[in-house]
């Protein structure tokens, strides 16, 4: 296999590489043509003047898990939480299959089949696994009995523990409910925010099989992750987010062996994720 090298060209100028390609504008516009959920050219921050987001693009297809990886402070959370409308877009635009969800409430969202699950108090800790999952379909809570035996397929033992508080969960059994509340409203994508994050290297193994068998049911998944090196192990395409914009973008296994992706961006952090 070819990696992405980046040549030098007569002049001494360096050509980009074909995920830096497929990162640029011009590459986004092509990919993204039929994506069930895109970002374009997106500018948005958390204080009035300040932008984490600088011409942002993003896209998503039916029945992909996406990766996010980059720095700390690249982007890669605000770009989530800028999907699910909770920062205001200042520049560019959202859609989903078309239709335009730019800076749309979060609740509105949820109605349209989006779901996330942000990284920290993501479960009521003092409610059982049931009644986490109740609030997850709050919206049409006549639905409750078929969409927790569709979770309960997903996930058995949110139904083996249905009555166990939430809080005396393990972290990577809270994930677990976070993200079968997220599937209550049948959501056709699913954003997830640092699931791994906090948690032990084999709870973050049990997390990354129970995103793969959430996406096994059709969902789409987009996925924010600081373990790197697993996150494209398991995503079918990956982006690399820097200073607010997507620098790479390509296969999840193209970006793990790409060298530019692993000396600016993976670095140790690689290497203890493979020996892990």
């Amino acid at each position: 296999m070819r990696h992405h090298e980046r040549d030098v060209d007569a002049t001494g100028a360096t050509t980009p590489s074909a995920a830096q390609l497929a990162a640029s504008p011009q590459g986004h516009q092509r990919n993204a043509v039929d994506a069930l959920l895109r970002a374009d050219d997106i500018t948005a921050g958390y204080l009035p003047g300040i932008n984490i987001l600088e011409g942002c693009n993003f896209y998503a297809d039916d029945g992909e898990i996406v990766g996010i990886i980059g720095p700390n402070g690249a982007g890669k959370s605000t770009l989530l939480k800028t999907l699910f409308g909770l920062i205001p877009v200042r520049h560019g635009s959202v859609t989903l299959r078309d239709q335009d969800i730019t800076s749309a409430p979060a609740h509105v969202l949820v109605t349209k089949g989006v779901g996330y699950v942000p990284q920290t108090q993501n479960v009521f800790a003092s409610l059982t696994i049931e009644e986490n999952l109740e609030m997850g379909i709050y919206l049409k809570p006549r639905k409750f009995n078929e969409r927790m035996a569709f979770v309960s397929e997903v996930f058995p033992l949110l139904a083996e523990r249905r009555k166990v508080k939430a809080g005396a969960l393990s972290g990577g059994e809270r994930q677990m409910v976070a993200m079968g509340r997220a599937l209550m409203m049948e959501p056709s994508v699913l954003l997830l925010d640092e699931p791994s994050a906090g948690l032990s290297p084999m709870f973050q193994d049990q997390v990354f099989i129970q995103i793969k068998k959430v996406n096994a049911t059709g969902v789409t998944v987009i996925l924010v992750e600081q373990n790197a090196r697993r996150c494209l192990q398991i995503c079918d395409r990956g982006y690399v987010l820097d200073q607010g914009r997507n620098a790479y973008t390509d296969t999840g296994q193209n970006l793990r062996h790409d060298p530019a992706v692993i000396e600016l961006y993976l670095g140790t952090l690689a290497g203890r994720s493979e020996k892990q």
